[in-house]
């Protein structure tokens, strides 16, 4: 099977790829290859090319502390970029970072400094170096149409990272942010991790229990307490 037919797949660094080896078989690789080739060609999708797999990337499976799952990328120009809920330092934020920012001041407080240069940025891979996993359910998406890559297959990767993580004996805190992410708390058991949920950040969910879950100190006080380093959020 040459390199061009696995062009996801080739994006992961080792330490994930052999992780997933026995959970994602090389066909729903080739598959998203096809499936997203044939989406591009007809129209503009999020994240660019060579993205998608960007949060995998930034934090390894050995490093991850904490999940944070959301639905899919963002479908406006020049938003997504591979990191669940970020956008990169100068882009106008999105309604969901919006509120995912309002939150976090909210729940962590306008004292921390660097807390409040990040909230001025929109940027959060500072977290992902610090073992936060921003990922979605879904890695890809149409130009102004949510949830168009849903059929894709992208839930059989997602899935295979989350049962790989979730059977680790590492503790790791799991935010779930909206119906889609909401699915795969029945497959978080093990009891030495924590999952954290609620409705998504979006203007249609979060008044309607996003705000003011707390997720941020919720996760932080949890980690504290196996003995962890909290996060710099």
């Amino acid at each position: 099977m040459s390199n061009q037919s696995l062009q996801l797949l080739n994006q992961l660094p080792d330490s994930w790829k052999r992780v997933l080896a026995t959970r994602v078989d090389r066909n729903v690789w080739t598959g998203l290859d096809g499936a997203l080739a044939r989406a591009r060609s007809e129209g503009t999708c999020y994240p660019p090319a060579g993205m998608e797999l960007t949060a995998l990337c930034e934090c390894e499976p050995h490093a991850v502390k904490v999940v944070i799952l959301g639905q899919d990328p963002y479908h406006g120009a020049g938003q997504a970029h591979g990191l669940a809920f970020s956008v990169m330092s100068g882009v106008t934020w999105p309604p969901s970072l919006r509120n995912l920012l309002k939150e976090l001041l909210d729940d962590v407080g306008p004292e921390n400094q660097t807390l409040n240069k990040v909230n001025h940025q929109g940027a959060l891979q500072h977290w992902s170096q610090q073992g936060v996993l921003l990922l979605n359910d879904v890695l890809s998406v149409a130009h102004g149409s949510p949830g168009s890559h849903v059929h894709f297959g992208w839930q059989m990767v997602t899935g295979a990272v989350l049962d790989v993580l979730q059977e680790s004996d590492r503790p790791i805190v799991f935010i779930l942010w909206g119906s889609q992410a909401r699915k795969h708390k029945k497959n978080i058991d093990h009891p030495d991790h924590l999952v954290l949920e609620s409705p998504h950040p979006s203007p249609l969910s979060a008044y309607r229990g996003f705000f003011g879950s707390k997720p941020f100190s919720l996760a932080n006080a949890w980690l504290v307490s196996k003995g962890l380093e909290p996060i710099s959020w």
